[in-house]
């Protein structure tokens, strides 16, 4: 399990090194007067040199890019020259990520509560009104484009529930809709999945067998079914946090929430991109952190499942 661990952990940081440096090459190819912010064309040539100079934009790409693993190593995410001049990146995300955090996770939880148990409701009355209901909505919520309906709950539930329409941090009524809306994705899609591998099980021979014996169909669903279609349901959870990272982008900048997903967006438009540099490292470690979260609990959630290689596999 350990040897497993560390083979994943390895593979992660090679893989979230590589990300961030086809990014990082790619952002040094974009136009020069995206690093000098408004007011470039007003700066004479000496000017915007020593200003690129300054920023180490003079020196080659393989030095630059040395530079910002060597200062990542140590906590640094560099400094924003364009959102906040001369303002550490750690110093910027400090203030924004605890927002972020907090709507996510509360946002994650929603989809369990609510879209598990969906699934099994729709399940246990399969072809019934409760399935189609909940099919119903899970097509809803996936055909549709997540911006559209996001819109749709802000200018009409705003006014139906009386909640305000943009986020204020100290006024818990207005963490709502922003919540709700982020976890209306996750909660299609946990209810969906939940439901195909509760079928699937209920077609297996053991139940058949378990009902032949005539055990009550509660205990079938409770004790059988459920567990078993569980442990495969976990591999969404990278799915979720990606998800969930995403819908964030959108959510937080349409409710105005100070969080990383609106300011993703906010040094996108204003090329800022030792920001973005930062930004997109983290939303790429959560993707990878989320994978392999997803590997393990499997492993934890089902003894049978083994990370020994067993001649030559997996």
């Amino acid at each position: 399990m350990l040897k497993y661990i560390a083979k994943r952990l390895i593979q992660s940081v090679l893989t979230l090194f590589i990300i961030i440096t086809i990014i990082f090459c790619l952002l040094r190819l974009m136009p020069e007067e995206g690093y000098l912010g408004p007011g470039f064309d007003k700066m004479s040539e000496v000017q915007k040199e020593s200003i690129l100079t300054e920023m180490g934009l003079r020196d080659p790409v393989p030095v630059q890019l040395w530079k910002f693993y060597k200062g990542l190593l140590h906590g640094d995410f560099g400094t924003s020259w364009i959102y906040r001049p001369n303002v550490a990146i750690t110093e910027i995300l400090a203030g924004k990520a605890p927002v972020s955090i907090k709507m996510g996770l509360m946002a994650m939880g929603i989809s369990l509560v609510a879209g598990i148990p969906l699934g099994v409701l729709m399940t246990r009355f399969k072809g019934g009104v409760p399935d189609k209901l909940g099919m119903g909505f899970v097509v809803l919520v996936m055909a549709i484009p997540q911006a559209v309906y996001h819109l749709f709950i802000q200018t009409y539930l705003t006014d139906f529930f009386h909640l305000p329409m943009l986020f204020k941090e100290p006024n818990l009524m207005s963490w709502i809709l922003p919540t709700i809306s982020l976890s209306l994705y996750n909660t299609a899609t946990f209810a969906l999945w939940m439901r195909r591998y509760m079928v699937d099980e209920l077609n297996k021979d053991y139940v058949r067998l378990a009902r032949a014996k005539g055990v009550k169909n509660s205990v079938i669903m409770g004790a059988h079914v459920f567990p078993n279609a569980f442990v495969p349901l976990i591999q969404t959870i990278p799915t979720m946090i990606l998800s969930t990272a995403m819908g964030s982008i959108y959510v937080e900048s349409l409710y105005s929430v100070p969080g990383m997903g609106g300011l993703l967006v906010d040094v996108i438009q204003r090329q800022d991109n030792a920001m973005v540099q930062a930004l997109v490292l983290i939303y790429a470690a959560l993707g990878i952190i989320g994978l392999l979260l997803g590997d393990l609990l499997m492993g934890v959630c089902d003894p049978r499942i083994t990370f020994v290689e067993k001649g030559g596999a997996r």
